[in-house]
């Protein structure tokens, strides 16, 4: 008997494929978003979540390179929502990349808002998800021989708990929020938990064909480990760029990213596991995982129970960043680069963990009973109730300021083992960081060892970045530059920086706009571990940011 306890879970999202075109060639495609309130099952739990169209996970946009999609979203729920369209850069166009508070306020209840998803040169996979406080909860020309067929995979989580109140509770606790109760294959949890058999996610397969899996980790707040027993994968995309083959027996993928792999189909026909589960360095986990089944099409008896994939140690740090070292962009005539190479901006960003005690005399569930915070060069973001975006193109005075630090106001052993407590300390803030139209910007993240250190998979709004280095401990600019890969480095949107390590990052200033950057931990950026660049307009009519859509929602 299945429970009858209805709650409330804030948590939608979905994929957007991308394909090739011919030059001009490009479409208008249009879509209807309706966000509504619909009940869904899980581990013999009844639930009223959010879901767009009445789908969990929601619509699938197909389009291709340089189309305009245009998304119409009604809000039919209770709550306020936005959406952001992760990894389309939006040329020009920021007013329909959705953060709160930083280029939109929320569509509030009973009112519409069309989107307009200008997509530019991405091609592969992308996704759309809430972003409004936890509210996410035969076309291509392939660079390899064209696959039998394409699946999506997005892995998701769940909560027997209204998410939103896992939020409220462990914002206003000062402590970390409550691990979920399962994570998720397109939607099902997998026949390893209770209730879950009938529904596991399946993929049937014929043998000595090729698959491509375009795949989005939507996990709130855990980097995942992905495994098909018995078999290895071709690693040929990330992000909405094409890499260069990486064979490999596992995946790693941070919140936030995309991998497209094939997985050819060579193995005797019978049932195999596919599963992932948690990489992750804290004793505050959901240690489960989550199963789908590969079922290979033919006459043969099926096992009772397929064999489960052996998987890198949970806290095998080795085995998490080892698989993103070797992403590579294919650097060629066809597919060229464009890394910058005369940099004329050098940033240097911190990002830590911090510690604050609880306000009056009340106490608080972090260390030390004080409250967790998180922070970008010891700030952390503070989002006001007009969003960032009005106030910069109206001129509004008094919203933001204009001084976001290029660097730590004080330097100190970043790693070192014990960080004095003094340190822990950050500082509110609404600040951006502006930056001149076309300059070319370095940008190194420095992880600290802060309370504790931690990866942090950071996401930047706008742009793709190359991946140019990366490295353990502290950035040294004398040493390590010279290490930089400047030859074929990876195009992300995504990039987990490692525990108490750099990645460093380039990318040119060439998008007007308002955009933010964020850890993808859900938590962390609740905490405040984000910040927001300004990028200003050029001098000719072409390089300036595009007017505001007349339906945009009012704070």
């Amino acid at each position: 008997m299945l429970s009858t306890t209805k709650v409330v879970i804030f948590y939608f999202l979905g994929f957007i494929l991308l394909g090739s075109v011919t030059p001009g060639h490009a479409l208008v495609r249009r879509y209807k978003f309706v966000l509504r309130s619909s009940s869904h099952t899980r581990l013999c739990t009844n639930k009223t979540m959010l879901t767009i169209n009445g789908q969990f996970p929601g619509p699938t946009i197909h389009a291709r390179r340089g189309d305009l999609v245009i998304v119409d979203v009604y809000n039919r729920a209770g709550h306020n929502i936005t959406i952001h369209w992760h990894g389309v850069k939006m040329p020009r166009y920021p007013w329909s990349d959705g953060p709160e508070y930083v280029t939109q306020c929320p569509i509030s209840p009973g009112t519409k808002f069309s989107q307009r998803i200008v997509l530019s040169n991405e091609e592969g996979t992308l996704w759309w998800h809430a972003h409004s406080e936890w509210l996410r909860a035969s076309r291509n020309n392939y660079p390899f021989p064209k696959p039998h067929a394409e699946v999506p995979i997005l892995l998701g989580e769940w909560w027997n708990a209204d998410v939103q109140e896992v939020m409220k509770e462990f914002l206003a606790s000062g402590g970390g929020p409550n691990v979920s109760d399962a994570f998720l294959i397109n939607g099902q949890p997998g026949d390893l938990y209770p209730c879950s058999r009938q529904d596991t996610f399946k993929l049937r397969v014929e043998f000595g064909k090729t698959y491509l899996i375009r795949m989005v980790n939507a996990v709130m707040n855990n980097i995942m480990f992905f495994k098909i027993t018995n078999h290895n994968i071709t690693v040929v995309g990330s992000d909405a760029a094409y890499t260069k083959p990486l064979r490999s027996d596992y995946i790693t993928i941070s919140p936030g990213q995309t991998i497209d792999f094939l997985l050819e189909a060579n193995q005797p026909p019978s049932h195999y596991y596919m599963a992932s589960r948690v990489y992750s360095i804290g004793p505050n986990f959901d240690n489960t995982t989550t199963t789908g089944i590969i079922e290979y099409v033919g006459n043969y008896t099926p096992p009772p129970s397929p064999l489960l994939p052996i998987f890198p140690d949970f806290n095998d740090t080795a085995a998490s960043v080892n698989f993103t070292y070797q992403l590579r962009s294919l650097a060629n005539k066809k597919y060229p680069i464009d890394v910058p190479l005369n940099v004329t901006e050098t940033l240097f960003f911190t990002l830590s963990i911090n510690l604050r005690p609880c306000p009056g005399k009340t106490t608080c569930e972090g260390p030390f009973q004080e409250r967790f915070l998180a922070s970008v060069n010891n700030v952390t973001l503070v989002l006001p109730r007009t969003d960032i975006l009005q106030a910069y193109y109206r001129r509004i005075s008094g919203v933001y300021e204009t001084d976001f630090p290029d660097k730590p106001h004080f330097r100190f052993n970043y790693t070192e083992d014990f960080i004095p407590r003094d340190l822990w300390r950050p500082e509110d803030g609404t600040a951006v960081n502006i930056l001149k139209y076309n300059s070319t910007v370095e940008l190194v993240l420095q992880g600290t060892n802060t309370v504790g250190g931690i990866d942090h998979p950071m996401h930047l709004h706008g742009y793709s970045f190359y991946v140019v280095g990366s490295g353990i401990g502290n950035f040294h600019r004398d040493r390590d530059t010279s290490r930089y890969n400047l030859v074929d480095p990876p195009l992300m949107e995504t990039i987990a920086v490692p525990r108490n390590g750099w990645t460093a990052i380039r990318f040119k200033a060439n998008n007007p706009g308002v955009w933010f950057m964020h850890c993808h931990f859900e938590r962390h950026v609740s905490w405040g571990l984000g910040m927001v660049f300004i990028v200003k307009n050029g001098k000719s009519p072409n390089e300036g940011m595009l007017p505001p859509p007349p339906d945009m929602p009012r704070c």
